[in-house]
Parts: C-alpha cells; sequence; structure tokens
C-alpha cells in the first residue's frame, strides 16, 4: 500500500515536472517567433527606405559641415597669403622736449607712428588692439633728464603688466626700457602705456 501512494505521488510529481517544462519551451519558442518577425519586420521594403531615408539625411549634413569648413579653411589661408593677419607698430612721441609732469595716469598717445602693418595701433587713441589671437611681444622705452622722475607702464585691459620707473639722480640724461611677451585675445586685448607722473624727452 505505501508502494502504491509513492508511486503516485512520483507519478504526480513527475507530471508537474513535465508540465512546467512544456511551459517553458512553449515560451522559448514564443520567444524565437517574436524574434523572426522582427527580422522579418527589419527586412521589409518600407523599414529598409526608411533607413536608407535617415542614413542619406545624415549623409547630406556631414558632407555640408565638411564643406563649410573647407571654404573657411580657404579663407583663412588666404588671408594670411595676403599678409591680412601682419601685425607690427612702432612709433615715438616724437621731439618734444618735456611732456609732464602729470597729477593722474594718462595714456600716451604716439602720432609719430613709422610703422602700422595690420592698423591694429590706433594713433588717435594710443591703444593696440590685437586683430586675432596670438602671443605679441612689446618693447617700449623713455628717454629724461633725471632732475625728475620718470614712469612709464604697459596695461593690458586697464590692468598694469611691466613698468618702467626711473629715481631723481641729479644733473644727468638717463634712459629706461622694458619689454614683454603677451597672449592677446583677438579683438577683446587692448595695450596703452601711460606715464606715472613724470616723463622727461
Amino acid at each position: 500500500m505505501s508502494c502504491t501512494i509513492l508511486f503516485l505521488l512520483m507519478l504526480l510529481f513527475s507530471s508537474g515536472y513535465i508540465s512546467e517544462v512544456l511551459q517553458q519551451e512553449s515560451g522559448v519558442q514564443t520567444e524565437h517567433l517574436n524574434v523572426e518577425k522582427s527580422c522579418t519586420d527589419l527586412t521589409s521594403p518600407e523599414v529598409q527606405q526608411h533607413i536608407l531615408t535617415g542614413l542619406y539625411t545624415e549623409l547630406a549634413e556631414l558632407r555640408s559641415t565638411v564643406k563649410s569648413l573647407k571654404n573657411k579653411l580657404e579663407v583663412t589661408e588666404e588671408q594670411f597669403k595676403r599678409n591680412e593677419y601682419k601685425v607690427a607698430f612702432a612709433a615715438t612721441l616724437g621731439p618734444i622736449g618735456n611732456f609732464g609732469p602729470f597729477n593722474t595716469v594718462i595714456t600716451l598717445v604716439y602720432k609719430d607712428v613709422f610703422v602700422n602693418e595690420g592698423k591694429a595701433y590706433n594713433p588717435t587713441t594710443g591703444i593696440f588692439t590685437a586683430p586675432i589671437n596670438g602671443v605679441y611681444f612689446f618693447t617700449f622705452s623713455g628717454h629724461n633728464h633725471s632732475s625728475k622722475p620718470m614712469g612709464l607702464q604697459l596695461f593690458k585691459n586697464g590692468k598694469q603688466m611691466i613698468t618702467v620707473y626711473n629715481h631723481p639722480q641729479g644733473g644727468r640724461y638717463e634712459t629706461g626700457s622694458n619689454s614683454i611677451s603677451l597672449t592677446l585675445v583677438g579683438r577683446r586685448s587692448c595695450l596703452h602705456v601711460p606715464p606715472a607722473k613724470y616723463m622727461g624727452l
């Protein structure tokens, strides 16, 4: 009797297990059919046409971007060939004798301009404005009779970069100079040289 019950239980367990396995197999077959259907959908002419249209659109945009960049490069190369970005200037106050004294800092305006390649120096304001990004080299000097002090500074966008100062030393003539290399941002970096108080030429 106990063997019969055990056998029935084993049969029930086996049939339950077989049923579960059959359900899993059915799920796998359904999933397989769904994958096959998706693949069939991807191979349909409408889907392929949609994919090709998207690819052609992206390709056209890329071609347009490349063409635009190529044109900009050609324009820049042509500008450099024509020396539009050659920048250099040299200027002086000229033989005007004493200049100053001043109670406040003013901008020196060098009206006697020898060179002004690129027109970056403005002889009306005394301000140099960088036309393009780059590293620029500046040098300036002053000459005075040392019975009075002389002060010169180079300013970039209102901030002092370097200075030349000569203390009163008696009755002799002296010259002071200074120079600096500066990284400037085109059209946003302005430089000028004001005297601190006195300048005797």
